[in-house]
């Protein structure tokens, strides 16, 4: 099993939309890299939900994979906000996974929180200019946020 951290602007999908829903696609991920650690994620892999530009950005809950990487339908939508004009139904660029609610924690485990722990300091989304909205976490770092989140 793998782990992740997935994060989301909680004014376009929030961990409450998650939570209602019980499942959904993450759709729209358009930096190669993310899509490429999406295409490492398997059944069961877990994550963290992130929310992402807002106050205070943090960890807000848990998910999990419940079906693989598969084709975003989402890049051939003229009308959709992630439409790809370059992706091409025999040639798509973008994929997406399948994920299912889990929890969501009682307090925001801030970005702040993440800087404070020094077990954490090489967590990816700590590095000075990562933008990436999806992250691959070790098992230590899973278990020392866990922690964190209790």
């Amino acid at each position: 099993m793998a782990y992740w951290l997935m994060k989301s602007e909680p004014s376009a999908y929030s961990i409450d939309d998650l939570k209602r829903e019980g499942q959904t696609h993450w759709d729209g991920i358009r930096n190669y890299q993310a899509r490429n650690y999406m295409r490492e994620m398997q059944l069961g892999d877990e994550a963290f939900f992130y929310h992402s530009n807002c106050s205070p950005p943090g960890i807000v809950g848990m998910m999990k994979v419940i079906k693989t990487v598969y084709t975003d339908h989402t890049a051939f939508d003229p009308k959709d906000i992630h439409f790809d004009p370059k992706s091409k139904q025999d040639q798509p660029r973008w994929e997406m996974v399948d994920l299912a609610y889990g929890a969501t924690f009682p307090n925001i485990l801030s970005l702040s929180a993440l800087r404070a722990e020094p077990s954490l300091e090489t967590l990816v989304i700590l590095r000075k200019g990562n933008r990436l909205s999806i992250t691959p976490l070790s098992e230590a770092e899973w278990q020392v946020i866990l922690k964190l989140t209790n």
